[in-house]
Formats: C-alpha cells, sequence, structure tokens
C-alpha cells in the first residue's frame, strides 16, 4: 500500500511540475506566433496615415473582445446598396508566421440600407493557421459594430477563424444589413 502511495503522489507530483512548466511555454509559443497591441496600432496608424484616438479605442477593444491576433489584412474596399447591395476589396494578408499574401474579398449584402462608400480597412485575423484557410464565406451583419470619431469595427467568424475588419472612410451609407464576405485569392465581379 505504502510503494502504490509512493508512486502515486510522484505520479502527481511530476504532472503538476509538467503543467507548471509547459504552460508558460505554451504562452510563449502563442506570443511568438502573434502581434502584441502596440504592434497592430503602429501598423495601423502606417496604413491609415495618421494617428487618432478613435483608432486607438477601436484597437483597444478588439483586443480586449479577441485578444492578440496572428496576422492581419491591409487594404481598400468600395460598397453600395440600395436594399440589395455589394462590397469588393483587395488588400495584403501579413500573419506573424511569415509571409504575405495577396487576397480580395467581395460580398452580397440585403436589408434597409442605401448609400455608398470607400473605405480604407484593417482586418485582424484570428486562428488563421495558413493562408489559404481565409478562402471561405463569413457571415457579416454590418448593423453591429463598435464606432468611434469615424472608425469602426464589426466581427465575422466561421468556425474557429475571427476576423474583425476596421474600416475608416468617405462616402454617406445608412442602414442595416445581413449578407456574408467571400474571401479569395484571385479577383471576382461575382459578389457571390
Amino acid at each position: 500500500m505504502t510503494s502504490f502511495l509512493h508512486r502515486v503522489s510522484r505520479g502527481l507530483f511530476a504532472a503538476l511540475l509538467a503543467v507548471a512548466f509547459a504552460a508558460p511555454l505554451c504562452a510563449q509559443e502563442n506570443e511568438d506566433d502573434t502581434y502584441d497591441q502596440e504592434t497592430v496600432l503602429e501598423a495601423a496608424e502606417n496604413f491609415f496615415g495618421e494617428t487618432t484616438e478613435g483608432l486607438a479605442k477601436v484597437v483597444q477593444k478588439v483586443f480586449e473582445d479577441q485578444g492578440r491576433p496572428n496576422g492581419y489584412i491591409a487594404g481598400e474596399e468600395v460598397s453600395g446598396a440600395i436594399g440589395i447591395g455589394v462590397r469588393y476589396g483587395e488588400g495584403q494578408l501579413t500573419t506573424k508566421s511569415g509571409g504575405a499574401r495577396q487576397v480580395y474579398w467581395q460580398g452580397p449584402s440585403v436589408g434597409f440600407d442605401l448609400g455608398g462608400n470607400a473605405s480604407k480597412v484593417f482586418v485582424l485575423t484570428y486562428h488563421l493557421n495558413s493562408h489559404d484557410v481565409l478562402f471561405q464565406r463569413f457571415p457579416a451583419a454590418e448593423g453591429s459594430f463598435y464606432f468611434v470619431a469615424g472608425v469602426g469595427v464589426n466581427y465575422q467568424q466561421s468556425g474557429e477563424i475571427i476576423l474583425a475588419p476596421i474600416r475608416t472612410g468617405v462616402g454617406l451609407r445608412a442602414g442595416v444589413n445581413i449578407g456574408y464576405m467571400h474571401y479569395t485569392p484571385e479577383h471576382s465581379w461575382v459578389p457571390l
């Protein structure tokens, strides 16, 4: 009985040591594969060409909600709607694990929506284990987003992958719509 208790206690001790030392290593690996808030804010400010309090607050909000991203897309898009709408965009996907790739997106929407706009878009990406997993459809509800001083963000999710497009631009568009964004490796005029 004593040897049994000795083996169990030794096994528990070894398991506790493994957990204690593995947790910091896992956290470090995660940090090595993701961007910190300061780096993201600097990249977004360089991309948008200005420093605004609204941009800083939106980036902070995304980090509070989603944590550290492992990539981002810097691009531009245009959209318009009269009840039924379309959106087209293109940008450069950059991931912390390395490499960059040109990506495109397009998508339809329907709702109580009228107007058009052109925007610069900085999309934070989460849980992309390769560039290719981005190329799919992401449901989007444009009526629900966080907005501060001309800068807005909403979330798109498909499975574990989360996208947080941060937009600022010019135009006049008002309303609420639902639709999806289809991310592709090549440009397409077909929004479906």
